[in-house]
């Protein structure tokens, strides 16, 4: 698996999203997300996502990121994936929050570019 597959894989597991201190781990200094989704278009830079990453935390209590397509090349990734949560009203439901499709370039090890649409369900 490439150093690149293996990284964009660990921050997509189970609940890292949730977790501030993990996803800044995850994030080059210089990173930039550019989000298309149902909402409309929204650059996120790295104190941007690690305020989603804040508000991902007040509102879910679980975090499940199930992949169905993942591609990748060089410090490159491409993956096609839908976004699970489980509310802290309603802890037994798991409940699809989008589907998303990212593209990720990689600098230093890090996420670096990330280009993502989403459609909420």
């Amino acid at each position: 698996m490439s150093k690149a597959r293996t990284i964009v894989s660990e921050f997509y597991m189970p609940d890292v999203l949730l977790d501030v201190e993990a996803v800044s781990t995850f994030l080059h200094e210089d990173v930039l997300l550019e989000w298309n989704s149902t909402k409309g278009f929204v650059a996120m830079h790295k104190h941007d996502i690690l305020e989603l990453s804040k508000d991902l935390k007040k509102a879910y209590i679980k975090s499940i990121i199930r992949i169905s397509h993942f591609v990748a090349e060089e410090n490159k990734v491409a993956l096609r994936y839908s976004h699970f949560v489980k509310t802290i009203e309603n802890p037994n439901e798991e409940m699809l929050l989008a589907n998303f499709c990212v593209f990720w370039e990689l600098k230093d090890g890090k996420l670096y570019r990330g280009y993502q649409m989403s459609q909420f369900s």
